[in-house]
């Protein structure tokens, strides 16, 4: 068994032609025991844990919404998609805001590791033990000591999943806009009353 030669990445170390040259690039995280890995280019950032409006009637897995510099960001819990209970958060709960498709979604993960630089030749096609589930994990990085689950976010979720959320955002966008008109509105009659 090949092993990798895995060491964090600094900032300085994270190009874009690492790739090319046979070094993948994951940011690490972990869900219950598990580690996963999703590739640095569909990462936008990691923030902390912060309050999120819950959208009623929507599937177990979507935790609810979140603005973000002015856009709505809906948010999955990576727990309930891959089949685990929902935890309570705690100071190293993360969202991994990520590029999903054509989507900007948020992923709620217990804690994010590092930054790795792995040898694309230590990556192996994930094992297909059932057939229409688990299409997620796109491959198994082999690590010095651990195996690292490698994410497909394009997969994490249906196609009907992925427009339901984007319709999510579009429509909790609209509202907001639509709440502040009404409300300037409301404001210059109430300015035109004596």
């Amino acid at each position: 068994m090949t092993s990798a030669t895995v060491k964090p990445a600094t900032a300085a170390q994270t190009s874009h032609s690492d790739t090319s040259n046979g070094v993948l690039q994951f940011v690490s995280f972990r869900v219950a025991s598990e580690e996963f890995g999703v590739e640095i280019l569909k990462v936008h950032e990691i923030i902390r844990f912060t309050q999120l409006t819950r959208v009623p009637n929507l599937p177990r897995h979507v935790e609810g919404v979140f603005n973000l510099r002015g856009k709505v960001i809906p948010v999955i819990g990576l727990r309930q998609v891959i089949g685990l209970e929902k935890l309570e958060t705690n100071n190293a709960t993360r969202i991994v805001v990520a590029s999903v498709k054509d989507e900007i979604l948020g992923i709620v993960v217990d804690s994010v590791s590092e930054v790795l630089r792995i040898a694309r030749d230590t990556v192996e096609p994930a094992p297909r033990l059932r057939e229409g589930h688990g299409g997620y994990v796109a491959g198994i990085g082999k690590l010095e000591d651990r195996l690292l689950l490698l994410l497909d976010l394009d997969h994490l979720l249906s196609e009907e999943e992925t427009a339901d959320l984007a319709t999510l955002s579009d429509s909790t966008d609209e509202r907001t806009d639509g709440e502040s008109a009404s409300n300037e509105l409301s404001d210059e009659e109430r300015a035109a009353q004596p």
